[in-house]
Parts: structure tokens; sequence; C-alpha cells
């Protein structure tokens, strides 16, 4: 039987600003990104920059996803907090729900469900918390985006949810396979995460911060709006998958 042949897409976090302030390079990289992850005001962005995201988003023909955080702004969502699978199912129902309104109003479709920052981290490790995840993915019928070989595959596979595999270049490995996640974005070489790109197709693998090489499977390419050089670090990232054979 054929399969539909594809190229992995790149996707950005976006929408993560408050007020007159702006953190990112949102309009450069809607220019490259395929997917927006937008910030649902939970750990960044408020109505206007919700709507404004959107709008840019359907404008450059970019598939626009829900990013819900936990309630930490302060944090910017990266602390993690003890929580119920119910209380994490209201939280991403919540934000879910605000960013389709925005959706509606620029005649635009949910396309992806991405949890941010710290309840990323803890959805991947607790089945019970990702369920809650898949369970609102469910009902809208959207994809979900997420680690390979953790909570978030296992539990879309059981509730038959679509997932979407990422591959990080802007943030490190441990050599267990979790993310490194920093205080304050860092600067990325474009041609390390071109390398990182490169190896992941060619091999499958990609190498910790101490050198473990660890299997990669990914369908998306995650490139952080909030980090010095984004936009040069995403022109690189789709330059290293235009040049790879289809998949």
């Amino acid at each position: 039987m054929a399969t539909e042949q594809t190229r992995p897409t790149v996707n950005s976090d976006m929408g993560e600003g408050i007020g007159l302030h702006r953190f990112g390079n949102d309009p450069e990289l809607m220019q490259i990104v395929d997917l927006a992850n937008v910030a649902c005001g939970f750990h960044a962005g408020d109505p206007d920059i919700m709507s404004e995201t959107v709008a840019s988003a359907a404008a450059h023909g970019v598939r626009v996803g829900a990013h819900p955080s936990l309630p930490d702004q302060w944090g910017f969502g990266r602390r993690p907090m003890v929580l119920t699978p119910e209380e994490v199912e209201s939280l991403v129902r919540y934000q879910v729900g605000a960013l389709t309104g925005f959706l509606a109003r620029h005649r635009a479709e949910l396309h992806h469900i991405k949890p941010h920052g710290s309840l990323y981290g803890m959805v991947a490790r607790d089945p019970a918390l990702m369920e809650s995840v898949a369970a609102v993915a469910r009902d809208y019928g959207v994809s979900v985006l997420g680690m390979a070989g953790t909570a978030h595959e296992a539990v879309c596979a059981d509730r038959d949810v679509p997932f979407v595999a990422e591959l990080y270049v802007d943030l490190n490995y441990n050599a267990q396979g979790g993310l490194i996640i920093e205080r304050t974005p860092r600067s990325t070489d474009p041609r390390a995460a071109a390398e990182r790109v490169t190896q992941a197709l060619a091999s499958g693998t990609v190498c910790a911060e101490d050198g473990t090489e660890l299997p990669m499977r990914f369908d998306s390419v995650c490139v952080h709006s909030d980090a010095p050089g984004a936009p040069a670090v995403a022109r690189a990232v789709r330059e290293a998958l235009e040049s790879a054979p289809v998949r």
C-alpha cells in the first residue's frame, strides 16, 4: 500500500507577551513556520495579543494550536504544581476555549494542542494527567504535539488522538531524553540546529548534552520565538528539512 510522503513541519510558541510588551520574534517567524502554538493567557498572552497572533497566522497560512499553561505568569509557566487530573483538564479546556473564540473571529480553525513549560513535562511523565489533555483534544478533534516515547504519545495512542512528535533544536536533552529547561532563553547556533535536524533525519538519533546518543522520532521541529536569533535558527531548520529526502 502506498503511503503519503511528508516533510516534518516547523512549529513555534507564539503570542507570548502581555499588555504593551511583546516577547519574541513572531512577525519574522510567521513567514517561516507551519504551526503557531498560541499562548492562552495563563503564562503569557492576553486577549489583544491572542487576537493579533491568530490574525497574523491566518494571514500567513500558518495553522494555529493552543499552548495552554499552568496559571503562573510570574514564573512563565515553568514552575511545576501539584494538580489533579480534573484540575488539569479544566485548565486546558478553559484556555483552549478562549483561543477558539479568536479563531472564530478570524475564520480560522484549531489545529492542535501543545502544553507549555512545566505542564508539558508533567503530562509527559504522568499518564493520568495526560489523559486530561487528550480528553480535550479528542473533544475538539485535533492532534497533540509532544515528545515521542512519553505519556504524550502513549495516551494519545490509547485514546485514538492524533499525535505529532517534536524535535527541539534550541533546548538540550539530558541523558534520559528529557528537555533541559533554562530560566532564560539562550542563543542557538543556526548551524548546530541544522546539524541536529540532519542527524535526526539520517540516523534517527540526537546527542544529549553529555554526548549520549538518544533515539529520536519526530514529525515537527520546534523553534522558540522568544530565543535570541530565532528567525535565523528557523530558516536553517527549514533549509535542512527541504534539502533532505521526503519521508
